[in-house]
């Protein structure tokens, strides 16, 4: 354990390797490609093999609670069509809600009345001439 961790740690990556199995799983367990589970020849005979994850691939998706098909029919529509060989592992399954607060629980100010934001302006333009005509007629 502590030297396989090592070399792990110590190891680059290479692009063109084939990938590294992690278990090859006993027989009549069936191949389940969406669960990490793949058909593999070993020595010339079939087996179901379990792929060490790159954890530079590891990526995650808010999957919605009420999604028709759940997870599988999420992963065969939004990701299977960029990543095909992506895989999940059901342990690693969180479910949870995300609430917006904002959205539910705001209440927006109201705005003013398009005759509030004239006299507003009309008032700073008067304003602004008194100060126009001090500064001109000041500096003469």
């Amino acid at each position: 354990p502590k030297e396989i961790k090592a070399l792990k740690e110590t190891a680059e990556r290479a692009d063109d390797a084939p990938p590294v199995i992690r278990k090859i799983h006993k027989k009549g367990t069936a191949p389940d490609p969406l669960r990490g589970l793949f058909e593999a020849t070993i020595a010339g005979k079939p087996a179901v093999v379990e792929y060490e994850p790159d954890p530079d691939l590891r990526d995650t998706e808010q999957v919605p609670l009420l999604e028709a098909g759940g997870i599988e029919a999420f992963l065969q529509r939004e990701v299977l069509p960029h990543a095909p060989d992506a895989w999940y592992d059901p342990e690693s399954v969180k479910t949870g809600y995300e609430i917006s607060f904002t959205r539910y629980f705001y209440k927006p100010q109201p705005l003013r009345t398009l005759e509030e934001i004239r006299a507003d302006i009309l008032a700073l333009e008067k304003e602004t001439e008194g100060l126009l005509a001090e500064i001109l007629g000041g500096g003469a």
